[in-house]
């Protein structure tokens, strides 16, 4: 083997004996230490206490959520979780994010760091995130605005008993595709939208029939979205 690769691979090593080290934290033998559960709760999403205030929960709409006593930030099934951190609190308190992995230890199947880019130049520490989650298998996810956070918060929760067929790439010659394909030539209508309003209305009939409304209150829009989609769907064809 390269003696670049066995050095790539020993930093990693050492680096997750450090990180393994940190997030075990005392023995699980010691009775003082308190240990976690998953609430049963699936009606809603979640959220910590220590969440209180956070702007993100403005931007959840179609689903419920509820304060709880919880080991993560948000709790969105009884399998998926999510830990909140803004780039600009890390690097005030580097040492954050490993003391809620030391108190999330092995909890939950899916396990999510929702990170606000709140910085001007985010690389050098998102490079040192992604390790971290590399680490302890955690999905980084990033969100540009507390809007656009708690939409993904939502999306989590919405999708979460929803079968693998929703987000399965489909044949390019598919109804289903070509409906895509047309509802993303509309700007600024992304693919994650299109295919949004074709799990909720099914065809485009239905969301012919949707309201200008309804539309904005969907996970990912808003009123401005909304507004031009709708507008352009009603446009007469033919003066």
């Amino acid at each position: 083997m390269d003696d670049s690769l066995v050095n790539v691979a020993a930093e990693f090593d050492e680096d997750f004996n450090e990180l393994d080290a940190q997030i075990a934290g005392p023995s699980t033998s010691d009775p003082g230490q308190k240990t976690g559960k998953v609430s049963t709760k699936t009606h809603s999403i979640l959220v910590n206490q220590k969440q209180r205030g956070n702007p993100l929960l403005k931007a959840i709409h179609n689903v419920t959520w509820e304060y709880d006593d919880i080991v993560p930030d948000y709790q969105m099934g009884q399998s998926i979780c999510a830990l909140f951190l803004s780039l600009r609190y890390h690097n005030l308190n580097p040492d954050y994010i490993h003391d809620r992995l030391k108190k999330l230890g092995q909890m939950y199947q899916l396990r999510v760091l929702l990170v606000q880019v709140d910085i001007k130049d985010p690389h050098h520490v998102l490079k040192n995130l992604t390790r971290i989650c590399i680490l302890a298998d955690l999905t980084l996810i990033l969100a540009w605005s507390s809007e656009e956070a708690g939409k993904i918060i939502e999306t989590y929760k919405i999708y979460e008993n929803k079968p693998a067929d929703n987000i399965k790439e489909k044949s390019e010659s598919s109804p289903h595709l070509r409906l895509i394909q047309a509802l993303t030539s509309i700007k600024p209508i992304n693919k994650s939208d299109a295919m949004a309003l074709i799990d909720k209305y099914k065809t485009l009939k239905g969301i012919l029939q949707a309201s200008e409304f309804q539309i904005a209150e969907m996970p990912g829009f808003g009123t401005r979205k909304a507004k031009k989609l709708y507008s352009t769907l009603h446009t007469k064809f033919c003066k």
